[in-house]
């Protein structure tokens, strides 16, 4: 029999605590428990939830890598600047500004927390084979293997769901790390190259795990129902297939997969639904998917990070375990400052006539949406005409910032103007009458509103992507078309500057799709189907999806890797680089290498492995 290890720190983690790896995967045993104590279904019932517990991420100085990918998918991305003050965190301000080096403390710390979360998952599968061999998992006649067969393809999922996290950030020739890797050793030293130093790509290695949990999970819980289903399981195998069929840069070891993407996606379609057994669908409008309260089950979350309010708990009901996010420095809310929408993703939000997007960068050529006079008084354009997707995403000044109040001045909601702008993060921000309900009355950075990890938009995107990708740009648009048939139905109302409560106003909603005008608009907005020449060929199919990702997945972490692995992260970063600072001093003559299709293995893990770990190709 191998060894099982068991530590007093996976113990915390199932209770609500968390403990990050010190180095890769040198877990520091706190003392062991009795072993027997696990090798029952309640024993790895609490080791799954540990496992589940890494979503929130809260170990320690890894709040910082928070899923929301906040740092990586929209700082990098050039979606938001980081905010705060400019020497405020100095190795985030490196990955802003395209500076960092493989010394970088967040790089360190990201990989840990990916191979905290592949250490949890394999613990349990390790734990839960003994059980079985133990036979000591059964509580009712014939009822263990059910149990082992679910636990596993749970663990499995979460397995994968680690590495292809690690892959996203580092690229796929990283190490894969099993469970009987783990059985053998608490420190498993796993090679990224073969004994000829050939770099070992791991994307089959995580689609085989996703795969298994495709095929064994149930299709719906009827009990915790923030389990992962099988159809969870598909869209992140679907997903894998899709970063491994993209370009990236001609590194990362890619081979296309968007046959096999598209005939995922069309069952989770046809046949996915959420663990109330609602179908997939979009939510109603997309104000809903913000909603604390509302957003949870819509119908459009394929797997979320689940948020809970108990008691006077903070740390864990933040957004996603990472106040960063939710302290915005906005007035009343004792806000940090960080996470500010960058001028670039701001104004990419401006229409033309037809309630189309600028594809052409022209929006770059206008003034920004917001700007400050020489007394620093802000002053937003409220006559531009907008995608009403904006103000639902980003806080403008003088425009209702949810039912906080309406934002003049820049005391109280921007800490640093020169070092992050005039916008502020608003889409995953509790809402004032959610304290003392869906929010710890004490803190309005907690919230019961679950992140969503994926989402239908997401599928009905990537599916657009496939059909694109196999020949088929005509039939992509009514997918596209779809999700902004659902922008439509939802803009952000004029408020009384007192009271909130809405208000009349001169602006309006454009609505090119229905043909009609809503009224009392906060500002000015617009919106309209894309016609059907845009999908006409694959170059002008994939303009259209590229751009609605950006607009729809704003500020939802998704940008850099999106970039990343279309292989255009070098023209658009430098070209973000060049507009934005126009505005914020610190882009000038900051560059972003084409190389960079993924971020460097960090050194400080190099030589921890002494030398069984190789950095990346693009790296080297």
């Amino acid at each position: 029999m191998k060894k099982l290890f068991i530590y007093a720190a996976i113990v915390a983690a199932a209770t609500g605590g968390m403990t990050s790896c010190s180095d890769f995967l040198n877990v520091e045993p706190a003392g062991k428990v009795s072993e027997p104590d696990f090798l029952t279904q309640s024993g790895v019932t609490q080791l799954m939830t540990g496992m589940y517990a890494t979503l929130h991420d809260y170990t320690g100085d890894d709040y910082w890598q928070s899923l929301s990918n906040y740092v990586y998918g929209d700082i990098m991305g050039g979606s938001a600047n980081k905010g705060s003050n400019f020497t405020d965190q100095p190795d985030f301000t490196s990955l802003e500004t395209y500076t960092f080096t493989t010394d970088n403390s967040y790089l360190n710390n990201k990989w840990r927390s990916c191979y905290n979360g592949v250490f949890m998952a394999n613990n349990v599968i390790n734990v839960a084979n003994k059980g079985e061999e133990a036979n000591s998992l059964s509580t009712i006649a014939g009822e263990s293997k059910d149990f082992l067969t679910e636990t596993i393809a749970q663990a499995r999922f979460f397995r994968a769901f680690w590495h292809f996290e690690a892959v996203k950030i580092f690229g796929a020739a990283i190490p894969y790390v099993t469970d009987k890797d783990l059985a053998e050793s608490v420190n498993p030293q796993v090679s990224n190259v073969d004994e000829s130093g050939n770099y070992i790509y791991i994307w089959d290695n995580i689609a085989e795990d996703f795969q298994y949990a495709y095929e064994n999970l149930p299709n719906t819980w009827s009990t915790d129902k923030g389990r992962v289903n099988k159809w969870a399981a598909a869209a992140f195998l679907a997903k894998l297939r899709i970063y491994q069929s993209s370009p990236y840069n001609g590194t990362n070891g890619t081979s296309n997969h968007w046959v096999e993407a598209k005939t995922i996606l069309e069952d989770v379609m046809t046949n996915g639904k959420d663990n109330n057994g609602t179908k997939y669908q979009l939510a109603e409008n997309y104000e809903k998917l913000y909603l604390a309260g509302e957003s949870d089950w819509t119908g459009e979350s394929v797997f979320d990070i689940q948020m809970a309010i108990s008691g006077t708990q903070t740390n864990t009901n933040a957004i996603n375990g990472a106040p960063h996010v939710g302290f915005q420095g906005a007035l009343g809310t004792g806000g940090w400052g960080f996470y500010q929408p960058s001028y670039d993703m701001v104004n990419s939000h401006i229409v033309n006539e037809s309630g189309l997007p600028e594809m052409n960068n022209a929006y770059q050529n206008v003034a920004p949406l917001t700007t400050i006079d020489k007394a620093s008084v802000p002053h937003t354009d409220l006559t531009v005409y907008t995608d009403p997707r904006l103000d639902f995403t980003v806080g403008r000044f003088n425009v209702p910032y949810w039912d906080w109040s309406i934002p003049t001045t820049i005391s109280g909601w921007i800490r640093e103007l020169s070092n992050g702008g005039p916008y502020l993060h608003k889409k995953n921000i509790p809402r004032k009458a959610d304290q003392g309900s869906l929010s710890v009355s004490t803190e309005s950075a907690s919230s019961a509103k679950n992140f969503h990890l994926i989402r239908y938009a997401d599928v009905l995107l990537w599916y657009a992507e496939t059909l694109i990708e196999t020949g088929k740009p005509q039939e992509a648009g009514q997918y596209i078309n779809q999700i902004r048939e659902r922008a439509a139905k939802a803009y952000v109302h004029a408020a009384d500057e007192t009271t909130m409560a809405e208000a009349t106003s001169p602006y309006i909603f454009d609505n090119k799709i229905s043909g009609t005008q809503g009224v009392n608009a906060a500002a000015n907005y617009r919106i309209g189907l894309y016609p059907a020449s845009q999908f006409a060929t694959k170059e002008s199919a994939t303009k259209a999806l590229r751009w609605e990702r950006k607009i729809e997945m704003a500020l939802e972490g998704h940008r850099w890797f999106d970039l990343v692995r279309w292989n255009i992260a070098a023209d658009e970063l430098n070209n973000f680089v060049s507009y934005e600072s126009k505005y914020l001093g610190k882009y000038i003559n900051k560059y972003y290498n084409p190389k960079w299709a993924t971020l460097p293995i960090p050194q400080k893990q190099i030589q921890l492995m002494n030398g069984i770990l190789v950095q990346n190709e693009n790296w080297k």
